[in-house]
This record gives structure tokens, C-alpha cells and sequence, in this order.
């Protein structure tokens, strides 16, 4: 059974999360023989879904993971790339673009640690990636928060790895993103046009507020600060500066939209005079959206997403494996929020606009 997002947040910061570089290569050559066992197929047509929120982390680091008990038997099983092809296959889940979905925050104050740890991450990912192209893309990590070592880490995922793009947690030691202390990482894929998935993480102000009562960050944190980020990104003007940025928020974009209407007020306040002139929801729509957690229950969600986005901005993501992709495709025919059209859209059409190799995979 997979583990639902109240266990979501305990892949978290044990000391000692960057395994040694033998670890590593014991780990990439056992992912060898998946690619082994198991040759590319040839595609000749788009896949029917395309997944753009999917997680796995290296086997190095899920093993001390699994070691240290942050990351649940269930969680830890459903990275292994053959459990992901098993739950695409069950939900007609063509090809999934895959990214780590948190960080090590103990290692933020080590620059050499976390410009290690990403590249074993995008190593792994491009490994995917390379043993199975008809099935898996993928989003690079950086090694914010220290800027050079993350400008290092892009270059090399995009221009070497070949990244289908950036992956960003939306805060680095309460930096959110559009911080002025990133913007020379913004300029950059702004210069670079880049496509930048988010995922959220809890804040320091905020993390295990009620772990007393069993309530884990993952439940209320992780929506929290994903709007925290969008409005740092917006009101920090990162959004207007930096216009050629392809940018998608997890989750629905957390609890945006039901704030968005104190966005609006907000934009109209006297100390954003004229920096607005289309007002806010223009901002807003020019990003993208995951249907990740927020397609399953009573929709409400992903309605009140669709009341402030157009459906042309809204991917399909499952979030696997905390959550299945069958859930999520049950999740958003059930709801009857969109029109079969939209599902096709949401599917894979919008991510294919995004991604054109996509559709030649």
C-alpha cells in the first residue's frame, strides 16, 4: 500500500546524507542492470500521460535513508525505477519527468556537500533517463543555497546531462525563492529560457509545529510554503524580471488559491504602486500547476485552481510514490471538474507545449 503525504516529510536531514563516491558508483552500477534488463522500446506516438511530478532519490542515498528510518519501507520501494514503470503502466502513464523531491537542510551551511550531493542526484536522474529515453526525462537539482555552486550544477545538468529542467525546494534556509541573494541563478535561466519545476519543503520558522499532535509539515507546511514562494517570487519582482522563465508549482500551487484574493488586495496597496499595471492574476496565470495531492477526495482543489489559472497552465502529476497515479487519474475523472478535451490537455498536451522532445520520445 503506498504511504500517504502524512508520512510525506520524514525523508529528512539525519547527519551524513551524502554517501561516499564508492556508495555511489556501487549504487549507478546496480541501476545498470535495470537498463540492462530492459531496452528502450521504440514510441510512435506521444504518450498517453506524461507525469511531470515523480520522485526517486540515488540508491546511495535511499539506502541510509532506509538505514537511519526517514524513509519509510513503502516510500523507499517505490523508488526503485521498475516499482515507478509498474505504477505508470498501471495508470496509462506514458512517460514521467522525474526529480528528487526535498533536500538536505543539515547540509546547507556545507557548500562542498550539497555541490556533491546534487550531482549524484542529477547523475542518478540522467542514468534513468539514459537507460530508458522512451520513459523518463528529468528535472536537475542545484546546489543553492550557495549561487556559484549552483550556477556550476546548472550548467552542467543543462548543457552536459542534457536536464529536461531546474528543480528548486521553495525555500533554502528561510531564502525563498526570488530572494535577492538568487537572482543571479534567475537571470540565468532566464538567458537560458529554462522550464523550473518547484516542490515544497517546511520552513525553519514552522517545521514539526505540531508534531506533538501526529500532524506532520508535509500537511499543512508544504501547501503553506509553496504560496510563501509564489508570493516571494511575484511581490520580489524575480517574476517580472525574469519573464522567460517556464516556472511549475506542486500541489495545485499550494494554498494560492484560496488566498487569491488577498493577492489582489495586496497588489493594489500603495507601496506596489505601478508595479502591477495589469494587476495581479496576469502574474499568476503565466505559471504552471501540478495536479499532484489535489485531484483525489472532493476536487475542491483543483477547483479553485481552475477558477484562477487557465487549463492550458495545469499538468498531470502523481506524485509517486506517496501517492499512486492511478489515484490521480481516478481523482480527476471522478471530480467531473474538467471536459474529456481538458483531461487530454492536462494529460499530456500542456506538458508537450512545454517540452516538445516529449512528443518524439
Amino acid at each position: 500500500m503506498i504511504v500517504r503525504a502524512r508520512h510525506y516529510m520524514q525523508v529528512i536531514e539525519a547527519p551524513g546524507l551524502v554517501p561516499s563516491r564508492r556508495a555511489l558508483l556501487a549504487g549507478l552500477a546496480a541501476l545498470g542492470t535495470f537498463g540492462a534488463a530492459r531496452e528502450p522500446e521504440a514510441a510512435t506516438k506521444p504518450p498517453h500521460r506524461i507525469d511531470v511530478h515523480r520522485h526517486t532519490y540515488s540508491p546511495p542515498y535511499v539506502a541510509a535513508r532506509r538505514a537511519d528510518h526517514s524513509l519509510l519501507p513503502e516510500i523507499a520501494d517505490g523508488m526503485d525505477p521498475t516499482r515507478t514503470l509498474e505504477d505508470m503502466d498501471k495508470a496509462g502513464i506514458g512517460m514521467s519527468v522525474m526529480s528528487v523531491p526535498t533536500v538536505p537542510k543539515n547540509s546547507f551551511g556545507d557548500p562542498q556537500a550539497m555541490r556533491a550531493w546534487s550531482r549524484e542526484q542529477n547523475e542518478y536522474l540522467a542514468k534513468i533517463r539514459s537507460d530508458r529515453p522512451d520513459r523518463f526525462g528529468f528535472f536537475a537539482t542545484t546546489a543553492l543555497p550557495n549561487v556559484d555552486n549552483a550556477l556550476t550544477e546548472i550548467a552542467y545538468a543543462l548543457d552536459v546531462l542534457k536536464a529536461d529542467g531546474i528543480g528548486f525546494v521553495t525555500n533554502y534556509g528561510d531564502k525563498w525563492l526570488g530572494d535577492p541573494a538568487f537572482a543571479p541563478v534567475f537571470d540565468e535561466l532566464n538567458r537560458r529560457k529554462a522550464l523550473v519545476y518547484t516542490h515544497p519543503t517546511s520552513a525553519n520558522c514552522c517545521a514539526r509545529l505540531l508534531a506533538g499532535t501526529g500532524v506532520d509539515d508535509s500537511a499543512i507546511e508544504y501547501g503553506t510554503d509553496t504560496t510563501r514562494a509564489i508570493a516571494n517570487y511575484v511581490f520580489g519582482g524575480t517574476a517580472a524580471r525574469c519573464p522567460d522563465i517556464r516556472i511549475i508549482w506542486s500541489h495545485a500551487g499550494g494554498t494560492m488559491p484560496f488566498l487569491i484574493e488577498r493577492f489582489v488586495r495586496l497588489s493594489q496597496a500603495p507601496k506596489f504602486a505601478g508595479k502591477f499595471p495589469q494587476g495581479i492574476l496576469p502574474e499568476v496565470r503565466k505559471f504552471y500547476y501540478d495536479t499532484a495531492q489535489t485531484s483525489q477526495g472532493n476536487g475542491v482543489p483543483m477547483l479553485a485552481l481552475r477558477k484562477v489559472v487557465p487549463v492550458s497552465h495545469i499538468l498531470f502529476g502523481s506524485d509517486f510514490p506517496y501517492r499512486t497515479g492511478a489515484e490521480t487519474v481516478e481523482g480527476l475523472k471522478h471530480n467531473r471538474i474538467f471536459s474529456e478535451g481538458e483531461l487530454q490537455l492536462i494529460d499530456a498536451s500542456n506538458l508537450i507545449a512545454l517540452l516538445p522532445r516529449l512528443a518524439r520520445v
